[in-house]
C-alpha cells in the first residue's frame, strides 16, 4: 500500500510534516499535521490503524476484517448464512445415499490395468445391448429467434447459443408444451436467456409464469426486460437439491402445470433436476387430487347437479397433470454422482453398480476429448453465456486421470475412446429415460444440434403418457 515505509535509511518524512509514505510519488506526503500527530488531516486515520490488528473473518477466512468491528462485520458479511426460503427442504431431491454401495476409495481411471480396463468395455457394450446407439436428429428451429439469428451484430459464440436456443424452443413446440395455462421452471437459469426465448415466443399469450432456479447470484441477468402485462418472473436461489416446488408461493396459489427446462444442465444437476419435478412435484400433486368426494346432497334435483359438478370436477382432476412437460439440453456427464443419479435400478438391472459407475462417468470425457491429456474448451461453462461471458462450452480440463495414462493410449485409438465416452454417455442418459418411463412419461433422447455447434448436443425430453 502507498502507507508501507521505504527501506532507504535515505529517504525520511521531512521535519515537521507528514508520516505517510505516497508510493507512487516515490515521496513522503508534504503536508502539515496537527501538533502531537505524526500524519496530516487526510492520512490521519492511518495512524489509527496502525494500531489495529486484522484477523481473519470467522465465517469465510478468505478476507479480513479489523479485531474491534468484528461484531458488526458478522451481520453484514456476504458469507453469512442468510434465512431459508419456504421452498427449501434439506435435500429433498438428493436421493438415497447407499454408503454399503460405495466404496470408500475408488481407485482411479489411470490406476487400471489393461485387464480391468478390457473388462470394464465388456461390461459397458453388454449394458448397451439392446439400446438405441443411434439417436434421432431433430435439429428445429423457431420464429421467435429469427430476427436474432440473421442480426449479423452478434458473433459466432452468441449465434451459436442462439441456435440451441432456437433448436430447444422448437422441439418444445413440437411437443406441444408452448402453451398458455403454463408455468416455466428453468433448471440452472443463469441469466434467464432460455426463459427469455420462451417467453418471446409466448408474447400473445396470457397466464404465464416463470422460475428461474439458479443456486448462485448472477450478474447481467434478463428479467428486467419481462416487465410486462400477465408473465410473471420469479427466481429462486436455492440448490436445485433443496428445492421443493410445492411450497413455492405462486405455485401454491395458483397450480399450472409445470414445464421443466435447462439448456446445458451440468451432471448430477439433471439428476436432481428430475427428481424434483416426477417425485417432490408431481407426487404431492397427485396425492392432493386424490382427497375423498363431499358427501352427495339428499335433494334429487340438487343431487343431480352437483353430479354433475362432481363428473367435471373428476374429470378435470384426471386431465390435469402437475408436470406437462420436460426438455433438457445434457451435459457434463462426467460430474454426475451414484447418490443423485435417477437411473440406479437400470444399471442394476443389467449387473451394474456404483464402481462401474464411477469408471463410466469418467470414462464419459473421453466422448469430447480423444487421446488429448489436457484439454481446456474454456475458461467457463456452456452456460456461462448465460452467466457472464459468452464463452462456448463447458469448463472441460481433463487432467491425465480422466482420460487415461499413458498404457492406455496404446490400447485404444482415438476414435475408440470417443465411441467408448460416447456409450458411457448414452448408458448413463438410458437409465434417465428407464427412470422417467416408469413414472408414466414417454421419454426420448435426440440430437437437437450440430456437433460443430455444441458437442453437447443430446437432448432429452419427456411428456406424460396418454392414457385412453
Amino acid at each position: 500500500s502507498d502507507a508501507a515505509l521505504p527501506t532507504s535509511p535515505s529517504l525520511r518524512p521531512l521535519p515537521g510534516r507528514c508520516a505517510f509514505f505516497v508510493r507512487r510519488k516515490r515521496r513522503f506526503c508534504k503536508m502539515l499535521p496537527a501538533p502531537g500527530r505524526r500524519f496530516c488531516g487526510e492520512h490521519g486515520q492511518q495512524e489509527k490503524e496502525n494500531d489495529r490488528k486484522r484477523i481473519p473473518c470467522p465465517l469465510d477466512p478468505k478476507h479480513t476484517v479489523y479485531e474491534d468491528q468484528l461484531q458488526k462485520h458478522l451481520k453484514k458479511c456476504n458469507s453469512r448464512e442468510k434465512p431459508k426460503p419456504v421452498y427449501f427442504v434439506q435435500d429433498i431431491n438428493a436421493g438415497v445415499k447407499e454408503v454399503a454401495e460405495i466404496p470408500a476409495n475408488q481407485v482411479t481411471l489411470s490406476s487400471l490395468s489393461k485387464e480391468e480396463l478390457e473388462n470394464l468395455i465388456i461390461k459397458l457394450k453388454k449394458a448397451s445391448n439392446g439400446l438405441e446407439l443411434d439417436l434421432k436428429e431433430q435439429v428445429l428451429s423457431h420464429q421467435a429467434l429469427e430476427e436474432a439469428l440473421n442480426d449479423p451484430k452478434n458473433g459466432d459464440s452468441a449465434f451459436k447459443h442462439l441456435k440451441q436456443q432456437a433448436s430447444i424452443l422448437g422441439n418444445m413446440e413440437k411437443l406441444h408444451l408452448l402453451g398458455p395455462g403454463r408455468c416455466f421452471v428453468e433448471f440452472g437459469a443463469g441469466r434467464g436467456k432460455l426463459s427469455h426465448w420462451v417467453d418471446v415466443a409466448l408474447q400473445d399469450i396470457e397466464n404465464i409464469q416463470f422460475l428461474l432456479v439458479e443456486r448462485a447470484t448472477t450478474r447481467f441477468k434478463v428479467d428486467g426486460k419481462h416487465k410486462k402485462r400477465d408473465s410473471i418472473f420469479e427466481r429462486l436461489q436455492v440448490d436445485i437439491q433443496h428445492l421443493c416446488l410445492n411450497k413455492v408461493p405462486i405455485l401454491e396459489k395458483e397450480k399450472l402445470p409445470v414445464v421443466g427446462i435447462g439448456k446445458h444442465l451440468c451432471g448430477a444437476a439433471t439428476d436432481l433436476a428430475l427428481r424434483c419435478l416426477v417425485e417432490s412435484y408431481a407426487t404431492c400433486c397427485n396425492e392432493e387430487n386424490e382427497e375423498p368426494a363431499p358427501k352427495r346432497s339428499k335433494n334429487k334435483a340438487e343431487g343431480a347437479s352437483n353430479s354433475l359438478n362432481d363428473d367435471d370436477n373428476e374429470r378435470n382432476k384426471e386431465d390435469f397433470k402437475p408436470v406437462a412437460g420436460i426438455v433438457i439440453a445434457l451435459c457434463c456427464h462426467h460430474k454426475c454422482d451414484w447418490t443423485h443419479y435417477v437411473g440406479r435400478e437400470f444399471f442394476r438391472s443389467v449387473g451394474l453398480g456404483p464402481v462401474e459407475f464411477h469408471y463410466f462417468q469418467r470414462m464419459s470425457s473421453w466422448a469430447t476429448c480423444g487421446m488429448r491429456r489436457t484439454v481446456t474448451k474454456a475458461s467457463t461453462n456452456e452456460e456461462s453465456e448465460d452467466h457472464t461471458s459468452n464463452t462456448e462450452e463447458h469448463d472441460q480440463t481433463y487432467s491425465k486421470t480422466e482420460t487415461g495414462s499413458d498404457a492406455l493410449q496404446g490400447l485404444l485409438t482415438v476414435e475408440e475412446r470417443k465411441e467408448i465416452g460416447s456409450l458411457c454417455k448414452l448408458v448413463i442418459d438410458h437409465g434417465r429415460i428407464r427412470y422417467l418411463q416408469r413414472r408414466g412419461y414417454k421419454a426420448a433422447l435426440q440430437y437437437y444440434t450440430d456437433s460443430s455447434v455444441s458437442l453437447e448436443n443430446v437432448l432429452l425430453t419427456a411428456v406424460p403418457e396418454t392414457t385412453t
